[in-house]
């Protein structure tokens, strides 16, 4: 029983890890969804507090692999899970961190649109490291991944629309610099979580 423990640790850290992104995506949501520029301050660090704690996972399960000889996947590919599961949770907090520096006041209709994307991506990421462990025999695996990436292209078709719409009707230079930066960075979210999905596919490729 102990080994089994063992040889799952990796699989279940990664779906502790896509657990926290998952609670940054819902923060951002619940943030842009109930935005007051008065109180970011606070929401900044609701958020640092989630990407903290993700990150001391993540230091614990390196410390964990540098001691190991035997792993269940190969090693760089356990580093490369965890590594696109951490640049996805940095990346969620990029985009507040951006909103604060740039003093955004009001949050545009796009930006609460391509967040619901991160959060759907985000809780299908989950769905697929839960079953992440059983990757050589699991029927659900590759669905959805497929809809993972199908997120994807929805947020590059909604980051088209909002930066088009964004150069048309906005007249004030600073609003439209800001808006600018941060419909790139919640672009960049979708493109992470699209990462990660990449991250399962290629280690079931090399195993199967």
């Amino acid at each position: 029983m102990k080994g089994k423990k063992n040889v799952n640790y990796y699989f279940e850290t990664f779906v502790e890890m896509i657990d926290y992104s998952c609670k940054a995506a819902e923060l951002l949501n619940n943030i842009l969804n109930n935005y007051d520029a008065g109180k970011m301050r606070d929401r900044i660090k609701e958020m640092h507090s989630i990407e903290h704690s993700a990150d001391e996972l993540r230091h614990k399960m390196i410390k964990k692999l540098a001691r190991e000889f035997i792993t269940p996947i190969e090693r760089e590919d356990i580093m490369a899970m965890a590594d696109a599961i951490d640049t996805l949770t940095d990346t969620i907090e990029d985009v507040l961190m951006r909103m604060y520096m740039y003093n955004i006041k009001e949050v545009k209709e796009h930006a609460l649109k391509m967040t619901q994307i991160i959060v759907k991506s985000c809780n299908l990421l989950k769905s697929a490291l839960d079953e992440f462990h059983n990757f050589r025999k699991s029927k659900k695996l590759h669905e959805l991944i497929v809809e993972i990436n199908r997120l994807e292209e929805e947020g590059d078709r909604l980051f088209t629309e909002a930066t088009r719409n964004l150069y048309v009707n906005c007249t004030d230079f600073r609003e439209l610099v800001a808006w600018d930066t941060t419909f790139h960075y919640l672009e960049k979210c979708c493109d992470a979580c699209e990462d990660v999905a990449d991250a399962i596919e290629n280690i079931i490729m090399k195993n199967s």
